[in-house]
């Protein structure tokens, strides 16, 4: 019962694809809590309604802006500067890793990611990168 009471990381998880939203959300949150927005002015509205622990960042997203232009933002602005942000794309040349790591993201998975990859690659960032540990 007592570990049913830790409360669980806070996860932005940034997808505008409907289908990998629900299975997203169905699979994280065995281990997050987590909360889900589909473009540039979803995201800013729930980072103002919430306080995250990290973000799971979809690189290719419709609209004005995409999850790179997201990444470049936030890691401008000193109180998200240090949030841990994986990047999840479909695109896997090394231009796009490059892209990635220099707008900020923390880690780059392509898509298809291993489901064991993926839970292990959040909580491994969020772990390393702010000390929270994942029950």
């Amino acid at each position: 019962m007592a570990e049913e009471n830790k409360k669980k990381p806070n996860l932005l998880v940034v997808e505008d694809d409907y289908e990998n939203q629900k299975f997203l959300q169905i699979f994280l949150r065995r281990k997050f809590d987590l909360e889900i927005c589909d473009s540039s002015e979803t995201f800013y509205a729930k980072l103002k309604e919430k306080k995250f622990d990290i973000i799971l960042m979809d690189i290719s997203l419709r609209g004005k802006k995409d999850g790179l232009q997201l990444t470049k933002e936030i890691r401008e602005m000193p109180e998200y500067s240090a949030l841990p942000v994986v990047g999840l794309s479909a695109h896997a040349f090394q231009r796009d890793k490059d892209n990635a790591y220099n707008a900020g993201v923390d880690v780059f998975l392509t898509k298809p990611v291993q489901n064991d990859v993926l839970m292990e690659t959040l909580i491994k960032t969020l772990e390393n990168k702010s000390g929270i540990k994942v029950n």
